[in-house]
């Protein structure tokens, strides 16, 4: 081998090792910070007084009437020390946040990594109020000042891109991931009353579907922290699911990670640690274990089964994977090797339902028999 051979070798050696396992073409989107500067006149603020914000990629072509809204997720503060201590991060504040953020997954604007909505008008909406958008109220005791306006930054929001092109969409889409999934259960039939009556307005929860469920010391744990930040009835979407009426997706994990750590096995619950490595890694339960993650999932699809056989304009994908958010994600939204459950990938499940295609309610079977899933555990 001559030497320029050689060099090219070395070169592609090179490249090769140190390329990424995937690549995805275009598929870090960034997208700039959009501040909603009159915010104030309507008393729209973070926790910290700073002003809402929302990224904002505009469609192109036939997608240029079409409007996505994703509500960013990020947990929430149920006491004014939780909610000072947030409003000094990223998730209380406008000022701490990333100026720019990354649109992948369902806010890809790639057709061959999100085929269905890529043209659309996609919209980040930032989130500061640490309520899941919701809440009207403000805390003052001299010393401090927390505003908890998450309703007022939703209407902020909307009425700062109606002029923009959202009072003309002809298709939207209102989705949100964890407490932003929680969030499109809570306003998702108040953004249909934005829109033009002939425009098709549906709903995505991913991973919202927070249960109202017994921790594996026989108490509501999930209960008493939402009962301390609002009232139960709103908050659980099991109890709100039946009294929504825009077309609504479920998209949920039967063994979401958040809900395994938070809900069914909180820290206060186990003390010692028993499900310590069970919490790291699925493989490492117990018999014992096994079977009270199945009795998870069984409640979780229990709650779901009216939801499930009567209505006829819903759709799901509850699969068995240990995960927390899958929208967002371009390898579990839509990728060669995406999740699947009857060899169909969330992508194509929420395109099924969203257009109409075909019945899109898709059940995964228990742990450990899928093998597509990627466990983003830990």
């Amino acid at each position: 081998m001559n030497a320029n051979a050689m060099r090219v070798a070395l070169s592609l050696l090179i490249l090769l090792m140190w390329a990424p396992r995937r690549i995805y073409s275009q598929e870090r989107r960034l997208v700039k910070m959009t501040l909603v500067r009159n915010a104030s006149s309507i008393g729209a603020y973070c926790l910290d007084g700073s002003l809402p914000a929302y990224h904002w990629d505009r469609g192109f072509g036939a997608g240029a009437r079409n409007w996505l809204l994703q509500f960013e997720g990020g947990g929430w503060c149920n006491d004014v020390k939780s909610c000072l201590d947030r409003a000094a991060t990223r998730r209380g504040s406008t000022r701490y946040m990333s100026k720019v953020e990354v649109f992948s997954g369902i806010l890809s604007n790639n057709a061959s990594l999100n085929p269905d909505f890529y043209n659309w008008n996609r919209v980040k909406l930032r989130y500061c109020d640490g309520a899941s958008f919701a809440g009207d109220a403000k805390f003052q005791n001299g010393t401090s000042l927390l505003y908890f306006r998450g309703q007022r930054i939703w209407q902020a929001i909307i009425l700062d891109l109606l002029p923009k092109g959202l009072g003309q969409a002809k298709k939207a889409l209102l989705s949100g991931c964890s407490a932003g999934g929680l969030a499109t259960f809570l306003h998702c039939d108040n953004f249909t009353s934005y829109l033009p009556k002939n425009a098709s307005v549906k709903c995505l929860s991913d991973a919202g579907f927070f249960l109202d469920a017994r921790d594996i010391s026989l108490n509501h744990s999930m209960r008493y922290f939402y009962n301390s930040l609002v009232t139960l009835q709103c908050f659980f979407p099991q109890y709100a699911l039946p009294y929504i009426k825009t077309p609504f997706f479920i998209l949920n994990s039967a063994y979401d990670v958040y809900q395994f750590h938070h809900i069914l096995v909180p820290p206060a619950a186990d003390p010692h640690g028993h499900w310590y490595h069970c919490k790291l890694n699925p493989a490492a339960c117990n018999a014992v274990q096994i079977n009270t993650l199945q009795g998870f999932r069984k409640y979780m699809l229990e709650t779901l089964r009216p939801f499930f056989v009567n209505s006829t304009r819903g759709g799901m994908f509850i699969n068995s994977c240990f995960a927390h958010c899958q929208s967002e994600l371009q390898d579990t939204w839509f990728a060669p090797d995406s999740p699947r459950v009857n060899n169909k990938t969330i992508s194509e499940a929420v395109g099924d339902w969203y257009f109409g295609r075909k019945v899109s309610k898709e059940i995964d079977c228990a742990y450990p028999c899928d093998n597509t899933c990627h466990n983003l555990i830990g």
